[in-house]
């Protein structure tokens, strides 16, 4: 990645785990990516329905060199598949940045205050908290859910035990997880003049970082920002749009219809309609979007969600010239030092 060096694989038997910056929450590449102020690109991995780890390699193959981190989803959908902390697992020994999913639908605080230590020995360093999808929209409906916490709960629960170093039930850890919090946000569905409300409480329960649902309406998502730089929060929260390529006119309408906090405008789905290539329609559509949210004051970085279509990531950052520019103040700064 042409941004930050990437670690060297951490070996949790023979390594300390690596010391935060100073002024820092965390070692992550994405942390040291957004307070340097580039523009951070993350990516979504798709987890497999397999036991084998080189399914997992391989799916995170085309994200490795465009991304600053990438997030390993826990059980999206409530659709099971490889667990977030499994993915994270294999991805962490071969080196990559990532990001852990912890949805409260499925674990009680017990289990997700022990999952957080066990991540954080393994050196995942960023932390996405959900509340979750419930059980019923997902393929295994009559499983029990749990919802012990909240997206809120959780993030206060996750900085108490790095900022305090100590469990809910008030015992000390020996040792705090030095993690980088996040949450994510609905910017472009009803009701719109509360979002940034909402955005303003997860802040303040904790979140360091943002990562939007689907966004295609850019006008809306600019009204959204104003009223979070309204209110400040720009500057107290680091916050990345969620894009991905449309497939088709079809897919577009099954996900406004079916998947929650996703508005796709009519104007949107009649292009994908008229193209010849819709799947490269949709492509170009998400180049567009990326380069028109980097002239957004307070937005931070773009999420990229490429459902079973994480080849194409590489050719959307690449064509937005992120990393381009990116490479460019390195360099200038290696120069700068050298001077």
């Amino acid at each position: 990645m042409p941004s930050l060096q990437k670690p060297k694989p951490y070996d949790p038997v023979r390594s300390k785990l690596p010391e935060p910056p100073a002024g820092h929450k965390s070692s992550s590449i994405l942390e040291r990516t957004l307070r340097r102020g580039w523009f951070a690109v993350t990516a979504e991995l798709n987890p497999p329905d397999s036991a084998d780890p080189r399914d997992v390699l391989k799916a995170a193959e085309p994200l490795t060199d465009v991304t600053d981190a990438i997030n390993a989803t826990d059980a999206s959908g409530a659709n099971c598949h490889m667990s977030s902390m499994g993915i994270c697992s294999i991805l962490s020994r071969a080196g990559h940045g990532i990001v852990l999913q912890i949805s409260c639908r499925d674990r009680n605080r017990i289990a997700i205050q022990g999952d957080v230590l066990g991540a954080a020995a393994m050196g995942v360093c960023n932390i996405l908290c959900l509340t979750g999808d419930g059980v019923g929209v997902g393929d295994q409906p009559g499983a029990k859910p749990v919802f012990d916490l909240d997206c809120m709960s959780l993030l206060r629960t996750l900085k108490t035990m790095r900022d305090e170093a100590s469990f809910l039930s008030g015992r000390k850890l020996t040792t705090a997880p030095s993690v980088f919090l996040g949450a994510a946000a609905n910017p472009c569905i009803p009701p719109l003049q509360w979002r940034a409300d909402r955005l303003a409480k997860k802040v303040k329960a904790g979140a360091d970082f943002i990562q939007t649902n689907y966004v295609y309406d850019i006008e809306v998502f600019k009204e959204y920002m104003k009223r979070v730089r309204n209110k400040g929060l720009h500057e107290k929260v680091f916050i990345l749009a969620g894009v991905g390529p449309l497939a088709s006119a079809k897919s577009a309408r099954w996900m406004r219809s079916n998947v929650p906090g996703i508005h796709v405008p009519d104007s949107t789905i009649d292009r994908l309609e008229r193209a010849e290539r819709p799947g490269e329609e949709g492509k170009k559509l998400c180049i567009e979007l990326i380069q028109q949210m980097r002239e957004i004051e307070g937005l931070a970085g773009v999420h990229i969600m490429a459902y079973r279509r994480e080849h194409l990531v590489g050719e959307i950052i690449e064509e937005t010239g992120v990393l381009k520019e990116r490479l460019q103040a390195k360099n200038r700064r290696k120069a700068v030092a050298k001077s």
